[in-house]
């Protein structure tokens, strides 16, 4: 997997309980998808109905990094212009877009 920063767990994540928990119900849906298309290509189910599972799944994980990506700026990269190190944390959101946009 590519990683934008290696050392990206020195930073402390603020996400709640119930954040995480959204987050891992979206993820376990999406994952529930992805099974289902598995089980499509194996029951040899018309192409156009797959793709358009697939299409679904791309836009629930957009979804998902978006969400994150909102939750990083409201606070990592907040947090890091306030306490001076936010033109590296604004680098990093940077690469990461760039990555995300792929």
């Amino acid at each position: 997997m590519n990683q934008v920063n290696q050392n990206s767990t020195r930073h402390s994540h603020h996400r709640t309980e119930q954040d995480k928990q959204k987050l891992l119900t979206r993820l376990k849906k999406i994952e529930g998808q992805v099974r289902g298309i598995q089980k499509m290509v194996i029951d040899d189910r018309y192409c156009v109905d797959i793709m358009v599972q697939i299409s679904a799944i791309n836009a629930a994980l957009k979804k998902v990094g978006f969400t994150m990506m909102e939750d990083h700026v409201n606070h990592c990269v907040s947090d890091a212009i306030q306490d001076g190190t936010g033109e590296a944390s604004v680098a990093e959101l940077i690469k990461v877009v760039k990555q995300f946009s792929k």
